[in-house]
């Protein structure tokens, strides 16, 4: 399986590419159930001032529209959109449990289906953005609108004087949303009265939401700049990237700048025991695009991938190379077995230091004697060079 996951790109659009077009394919389902291949007939009885949408089938249509927008996050695997799209598919299958829609028993069993996808693949989705936000602030203002004035619209003979138009309605909830309140309109029922409630509750939260997720990003990136060696980091021109946390990473690392050399070290997660402040760390994923850019991968001389995984450092080449970079790529293999598989991605150079450390082991219990040719032809394994084991120099 992980072979074929190679082979096809599957990092490239597995799994956000297809969880996008189910979400794609349950809002377009859910749309179907409630106004069928009448949606123009109803725009048009709902701006001619008659009120051609069913109350009910309000909330699952918002619902299915903003499923729409947030498949488009989930390809750029936004961890916004996919917390949205989790809360639109929960509500949607509360929505057909508890409806009456003649496809509810269905569309709810799909709408499970696609919680426990989206859940399972939660670790997918692990990116924030200033477009996700935006994206994000831009639908929770719009379905809102949609639902104050739509809302306003079809109880308006429940306002003093009584809403007629879609017009005074959207007009009613940007005055209302924005909290203004000029009083010229005013709820008189108590069906009308929780409904106001609803969108002065529902506005201050989304305008809050909606500001914290453009923001957030900014003020984060920001912080940590300042916070990381207080935003004073190395020209990452002509030097060596180093990826991974391992015990042979650490160690390169160290000895490459004891000679005095430019070293950005790049690792997943942030090192528990911290770092000096000389050290120029980046902190992501290794086979980001947006990573590698961070890292300057593309004016390195040189991008070693020193990851435990020996798929992340396959991934990482891949990545290198995607990016144009002239640099030299280095992979580490950790396990024999994945020697060829590695060596499929062609870097320039394959260190197989736990591989040799099994040769070395064998040929001195053996009694073989182990010459500096074959050490340096075992431990720099040049790509596409054949691995075969020595014969014995008894």
């Amino acid at each position: 399986m992980r072979q074929m996951y190679w082979r096809f790109g599957g990092r490239h659009w597995f799994p956000h590419v297809p969880l996008a077009i189910l979400l794609v394919f349950g809002a377009a389902w859910l749309l179907q159930a409630e106004i069928g291949r009448q949606w123009g007939q109803v725009m048009d009885q709902v701006l001619a001032g008659r009120r051609g949408l069913p109350p009910g089938a309000l909330p699952p249509v918002l619902t299915g529209v903003g499923m729409l927008v947030m498949a488009f996050g989930l390809l750029f695997r936004s961890r916004l959109a996919w917390m949205m799209a989790l809360l639109l598919s929960a509500t949607a299958a509360a929505g057909m449990l508890l409806g009456p829609s003649t496809q509810g028993h269905l569309l709810f069993g799909y709408f499970v289906l696609m919680l426990a996808a989206l859940a399972f693949a939660w670790r997918q989705f692990d990116r924030s953005s200033i477009a996700a936000g935006t994206l994000f602030a831009l639908t929770s203002v719009i379905l809102l609108v949609t639902y104050a004035t739509f809302g306003t619209y079809y109880l308006g003979r429940e306002f003093d004087p009584p809403v007629a138009d879609v017009v005074t309605s959207f007009y009613f909830a940007l005055v209302t949303m924005s909290t203004v309140g000029y009083g010229d309109i005013t709820p008189q029922t108590s069906e009308a009265k929780l409904f106001v409630v609803s969108i002065v509750v529902l506005g201050v939260a989304a305008f809050a939401t909606s500001l914290t997720a453009v923001i957030a990003p900014l003020v984060s990136r920001s912080l940590q700049r300042i916070v990381s060696r207080g935003d004073k980091r190395m020209k990452r021109e002509d030097h060596f990237v180093i990826a991974g946390d391992t015990p042979l990473a650490v160690n390169t690392w160290r000895e490459l700048a004891r000679r005095g050399h430019r070293v950005t070290w790049l690792v997943r997660r942030e090192p528990a025991a911290g770092t000096a402040n000389d050290v120029d760390l980046v902190v992501g994923d290794p086979s980001s695009n947006e990573i590698l850019k961070l890292a300057g991968a593309g004016k390195a001389q040189a991008v070693v991938a020193m990851m435990a995984d020996d798929s992340e450092n396959a991934f990482l080449v891949l990545a290198v190379r995607g990016l144009g970079s002239r640099a030299r790529t280095v992979a580490t293999v950790n396990d024999a077995r994945h020697l060829e598989r590695v060596r499929l991605v062609q870097p320039d150079l394959i260190i197989a230091p736990q591989v040799l450390g099994g040769e070395l082991a064998a040929m001195v219990l053996t009694g073989e004697t182990v010459s500096a040719d074959f050490l340096m032809k075992r431990l720099l394994n040049p790509a596409g060079e054949d691995s075969a084991p020595p014969a014995s120099t008894n």
